[in-house]
């Protein structure tokens, strides 16, 4: 027989051994948290970070967008308020007769040559004529119908007079033409 005093000599050597395995077991725990912990943390900068990134590239395009607005378009509160210069000088030219032409020719000269460089100058800055014809189709999105008149040999939604030129800005309406439009029904 086994002497009473070693069997918890080996009770006392396998309780340490136990509780040695449970401390690594608590420390490898603990460590594995911590480490699961860290990757969690990790991972939500990583997502904080990407969507600054990509918050931070939006920004720029939206700026790069307003800039190129602002370039091609910034103007067109003075475009609309210089068409009316444009309208007047036409009329001019327009109510001129052949006699005031030959009397004021120097006067009309200057008109037309002034008419012309302020075309220029709406050319330069993307300003471009909408010029419609009689005849041609009523398009809303460039004429403004200023009355219907039942005309003779047209059709529905055919111009009729043009009342003014309208005018693009790039891509974009400054002031649509004005026109009369028939009201012809199709028969």
């Amino acid at each position: 027989m086994t002497d009473p005093k070693s069997d918890d000599f080996l009770d006392d050597i396998a309780a340490a051994e136990a509780e040695e395995r449970a401390e690594e077991m608590a420390e490898y725990d603990d460590a594995e948290l911590e480490l699961e912990e860290l990757r969690a943390e990790r991972d939500a900068l990583k997502d904080k970070f990407v969507r600054a990134l990509a918050d931070a590239e939006n920004a720029r395009k939206r700026g790069d967008k307003a800039r190129r607005e602002a370039e091609q378009y910034g103007g067109s509160k003075l475009s609309r308020d210089i068409l009316p210069v444009y309208d007047n000088m036409k009329r001019a030219l327009e109510a001129a007769t052949p006699e005031q032409r030959n009397v004021s020719a120097a006067l009309i000269e200057g008109i037309e040559l002034t008419m012309r460089e302020l075309l220029n100058v709406f050319g330069k800055h993307g300003i471009v004529l909408v010029t419609p014809q009689v005849g041609d189709r009523f398009d809303p999105q460039v004429h403004e119908a200023m009355f219907e008149a039942p005309v003779p040999g047209t059709t529905a939604g055919d111009i009729i007079q043009v009342s003014a030129e309208g005018f693009m800005l790039h891509d974009r309406l400054l002031r649509p033409a004005q026109v009369g439009v028939s009201s012809t029904p199709k028969s």
